[in-house]
């Protein structure tokens, strides 16, 4: 048999490493951003313990800077904690897509997946679960790709703990890089005329609501992104054809 013509074998090994090398270019772009959540998280009156055990027990980015900023202000840990809330409340769509493809997981594997689900995380992911072939250790690219972001977030937090003590870093723009780093993790996802709609109203209906309080166009701009990718997925499906009699009209007899 020809080796080209021999079926890929399929390791969790490989799948892990895999999971590992499609998350470095994101990756890249949030190194600032959690040095800058070390940082601020000390500039702002929390103690170095505190501020890693946000990144340990939280790990989730904007949703730490949020909580670090209403801390900061001395608002009730109740409010804190709901205003996060909403701000992560988009990893629930992140969820249902993902469902179909690790439903058959044990919860020993879903819930600290669950716990480690981030944007870059599942940007990469959603793509390794849809790709077609037989590998049956996709769930070990999913466990690379988390793994290799958490424990890089925990180096960066420490790394801006550190650095925290140096003045002006937060001034730097240096959290601009995460910007970047979404819209790289949202341009590939554009490959239908539904998903480009579906990212121009919510990006619209974002700029529009971002006054609200608590963070809540996030939400609003999530749901009508969804609306109108699902309204233009309904257009753009041909009709059935319908057999004689059901359409309403009357059959003329011959």
């Amino acid at each position: 048999m020809n080796a080209a013509a021999q079926p890929l074998t399929y390791t969790r090994r490989g799948e892990f490493l895999a999971g590992v090398r499609a998350t470095i270019p994101l990756i890249l772009g949030a190194i600032p951003f959690g040095i800058i959540f070390g940082a601020l998280g000390v500039g702002s009156g929390l103690s170095a313990a505190a501020t890693i055990g946000m990144s340990l027990f939280v790990f989730a980015g904007s949703a730490q800077f949020i909580a670090v900023g209403l801390a900061a202000q001395g608002s009730a840990v109740a409010f804190i904690v709901l205003t996060t809330f909403v701000v992560n409340l988009r990893h629930a769509l992140y969820s249902a897509s993902l469902a179909p493809y690790m439903k058959h997981l044990p919860q020993r594997w879903l819930l600290p997946l669950g716990f480690w689900l981030t944007d870059e995380t599942y940007a990469v992911v959603i793509t390794r679960y849809a790709q077609d072939d037989a590998s049956p250790y996709k769930q070990w690219f999913h466990l690379g790709s988390s793994v290799f972001m958490y424990v890089g977030w925990q180096i960066w937090t420490l790394i801006g703990i550190v650095a925290g003590q140096q003045p002006g870093l937060a001034q730097l723009g240096l959290d601009f890089a995460m910007s970047v780093t979404f819209i790289g993790i949202v341009v590939p996802l554009l490959i239908n005329r539904p998903m480009v709609v579906c990212a121009l109203v919510a990006g619209a209906t974002a700029l529009l609501t971002y006054s609200m309080p608590n963070k809540m166009g996030l939400i609003v701009a999530a749901v009508a992104g969804i609306a109108a990718g699902i309204a233009m997925e309904v257009a753009m499906t041909p009709r059935r054809a319908q057999p004689p009699g059901i359409s309403g009209e009357r059959e003329v007899s011959p």
